[in-house]
This record gives structure tokens, C-alpha cells and sequence, in this order.
């Protein structure tokens, strides 16, 4: 395969193929390299072509309670209260470091997605 600029889905396919099959080349190989150079052209390419919107924590607790199958009543039981959750999904009360220690033990979310910066109420939280 000569390796050249990924520009459209298809060149993205055929790149995609022969990562695949040179994915398990003896490491320093030229076939091992022409994996690691694919594999970035691949990751820029799929990077503008389908770009991820960062999520803050409050999209990731509604994202867990309508595709994840966790309810907002066991939200309220981790964080205290139903009008706390009510709240903390309403964007009117932040996250406490423990609240967020107390989430990720329980649902499994990583600490870092759930501590991003997010908007309150019209103001960032930090």
C-alpha cells in the first residue's frame, strides 16, 4: 500500500484494512512502522471527520441514566436526596469532590470525566 493523506471514507477503509493486516508485525519492522504511520493518519482523519463533542459531567450522569440503565432515584441514593440529584441534573448544584468519588465507586464512571469544568446555572464551575 503506498501511503499517502487519508481524504475520504473510502481511502479511510483501505487504511483500516491493512492496519489490520499488519497489525501483528515483529515490532521495528517496516511493517510495524507502516502501522504507526497509518494509525496516525487514521486518528487525524477520523478526528475531523467525526468529531466528539467533550461531554461534561452532567451529560455523562443523563447519557448513564438513559443508555446505561442507572435511574435517577439510585443517583439520588449515592448523592443523599432526590432533591439533590434533581438539582445536580438541573445544573443548579455542582458536584462535591465527594459526591464525584462517591459516583464513580458506584456506577464506575472515571473521577476524571465526572471533575471536567462544567456550566451552572449560566456560570462556569471548576
Amino acid at each position: 500500500m503506498e501511503i499517502r493523506p487519508i481524504r475520504t471514507d473510502a481511502d479511510h477503509k483501505q487504511a483500516i484494512r491493512e492496519i489490520e493486516r499488519l497489525w501483528n508485525a515483529p515490532k521495528g519492522s517496516r511493517e510495524a512502522d507502516i502501522v504507526d504511520v497509518l494509525t496516525a493518519l487514521v486518528e487525524v482523519y477520523e478526528k475531523a471527520r467525526w468529531p466528539i463533542k467533550e461531554a461534561d459531567p452532567v451529560d455523562i450522569l443523563k447519557y448513564a441514566i438513559d443508555e446505561m440503565g442507572r435511574t435517577q432515584a439510585e443517583l439520588a441514593q449515592i448523592v443523599g436526596s432526590r432533591s439533590r440529584a434533581s438539582e445536580i441534573l438541573a445544573r443548579k448544584r455542582a458536584l462535591t469532590i465527594e459526591k464525584i468519588d462517591k459516583i464513580s465507586n458506584a456506577w464506575g464512571i472515571p473521577r476524571g470525566l465526572l471533575a471536567i469544568p462544567y456550566a451552572l446555572d449560566g456560570r462556569e464551575v471548576a
